[in-house]
């Protein structure tokens, strides 16, 4: 989401892809505080993705579906730093793009790093990350609710590059993920990860302790590989069992059914929205 979270500078959102849905219980295993809830059959996808910054009408929906390329798309459901307004992402919007057959995956750009460059509306900080991640998560789980997407779906927190060699800034992000991961998963909702592989999401997938981490990982990296094993930057066996995407490529202009549509493309292999 390099462009997506701030539409004025640069962020498309993803969606994710071609392939065959299939519902399983995948991914679970990988994450913390989940043993004690009885938990909804994870809806995984498997293909290619797309995701664009505000979500598209529902005629293109239509359109793009029809040309087969894509399957899924990433959708921003909230978030005091998402980047654009979103007038055509609605519950009904969710329910009839579902029906057309498109998976859809939740994103939602919460506070960012204290020792991030630039200006956000909502920022970490030391003494706040523990409430400001519990407080985001309970409105990410609203947002995605009055969506239509429901208990056992993902909600990927968008996490843009930042110094990870900065320890206190680190620290604080850390303590931020983990806590809106508890409070997601609290309400049985699965946590997904947006980040860099040279930055946020390695700040994930190498952390020592990794409780209450998420337990999916959305990596960037501009590589245009249509993949999410043979790139894969950390060690084979985290976020293995449909754990994982791939945003592979940015920023491409593409007309599809008649509809013109500026996309990042990510390589999906993780779970999606419940929907229907």
């Amino acid at each position: 989401m390099s462009s997506h979270r701030q539409s004025k500078r640069r962020r498309y959102l993803a969606w994710a892809v071609a392939g065959a849905a299939v519902v399983a219980g995948a991914g679970i295993a990988a994450q913390t505080s989940m043993a004690a809830t009885a938990w909804p059959a994870q809806r995984t996808y498997t293909g290619r993705a797309f995701d664009t910054c505000a979500a598209p009408s529902l005629s293109a929906m239509k359109a793009w579906h029809g040309n087969g390329f894509y399957g899924a798309a990433a959708v921003y459901i909230g978030g005091r730093n998402r980047g654009c307004a979103q007038p055509n992402l609605t519950a009904s919007w969710v329910k009839s793009v579902s029906g057309v057959g498109w998976k859809l995956i939740p994103l939602y750009v919460g506070a960012q790093p204290p020792c991030q460059t630039g200006s956000n509306p909502e920022k970490i900080t030391a003494s706040t990350a523990a409430s400001l991640g519990t407080k985001d998560a309970a409105d990410a789980v609203a947002k995605a609710s009055a969506l239509g997407m429901k208990a056992g779906s993902p909600v990927y927190l968008d996490m843009e590059s930042y110094d990870i060699t900065n320890k206190a800034c680190n620290d604080a992000v850390l303590t931020y993920v983990r806590a809106f991961d508890k409070a997601l998963r609290a309400k049985t909702y699965r946590s997904g990860y947006y980040g860099f592989t040279s930055s946020s999401a390695k700040a994930v997938a190498n952390a020592t302790d990794k409780t209450d981490l998420p337990g999916n990982l959305w990596y960037a990296l501009w590589d245009k590989q249509n993949t999410t094993t043979a790139d894969w930057p950390f060690g084979k066996t985290q976020f293995t069992n449909h754990s994982r995407g791939h945003q592979y490529m940015v920023n491409s202009k593409e007309t599809r059914g008649g509809y013109t549509i500026t996309v990042d493309r990510d390589a999906w292999d993780g779970p999606v929205a419940i929907t229907g």
